[in-house]
């Protein structure tokens, strides 16, 4: 049931790296059953959480609704993040979000500190987050230090850059338009490990 819940929120609730108006609910869903001992079942084939991978959602949702995501699409589709859109409701619900997240950033498994943290990371943009950057600066070294991903590696990376902390002497990593996001690595999240 859980792996089928899961294919639902990727395909229904993300498709197309898009912000629906069920993002937003579906989001906070997401963020009021990390805590409960379900989300800690592991996934088959993987040996991870289910609460990594509910993290690692609020990851994709979040990026698909960062600065960064937002200010390419604005180019293109000027008004995209007008007042009243239903990516400006998302948007506003990040400390919320934040907020569910932060308990998990010193969780027991690596999976679901990383997402936690990478999660944070991208939550923290929002100008009512700012006061805890210095702290997650740590957060991100450590995803620079220990993850193998190149796109967790990069939104580390930018993080500590915005933050205005010193990156010399951290490789810089070759940004590739299809190599730019957490839907990038062209296997299904639920798909087995063969």
């Amino acid at each position: 049931m859980q792996v089928a819940a899961l294919s639902e929120l990727s395909e229904l609730v993300g498709h197309q790296n898009s912000i629906y108006e069920a993002t937003a609910p579906v989001a906070l869903y997401v963020a009021s059953i990390l805590t409960h001992p379900a989300a800690m079942t592991l996934r088959p084939y993987r040996n991870v959480p289910f609460r990594a991978a509910l993290l690692n959602w609020l990851v994709s949702t979040a990026y698909d609704a960062c600065d960064e995501t937002v200010a390419r699409t604005e180019q293109y589709s000027p008004g995209f993040l007008t007042h009243g859109t239903t990516l400006a409701a998302f948007r506003d619900l990040r400390p919320v979000l934040y907020r569910a997240v932060v308990p998990f950033l010193q969780d027991s498994h690596e999976d679901v500190r990383e997402a936690a943290g990478l999660a944070a990371l991208i939550l923290a943009e929002h100008p009512a987050l700012a006061q805890h950057r210095n702290r997650l600066a740590v957060h991100a070294r450590r995803i620079l230090d220990t993850s193998s991903d190149a796109f967790r590696q990069r939104v580390a990376l930018k993080a500590l850059e915005a933050w205005g902390n010193d990156v010399t002497g951290i490789e810089s990593f070759q940004e590739e338009l299809w190599d730019c996001g957490p839907h990038s690595d062209g296997r299904g999240d639920l798909e087995p490990p063969f």
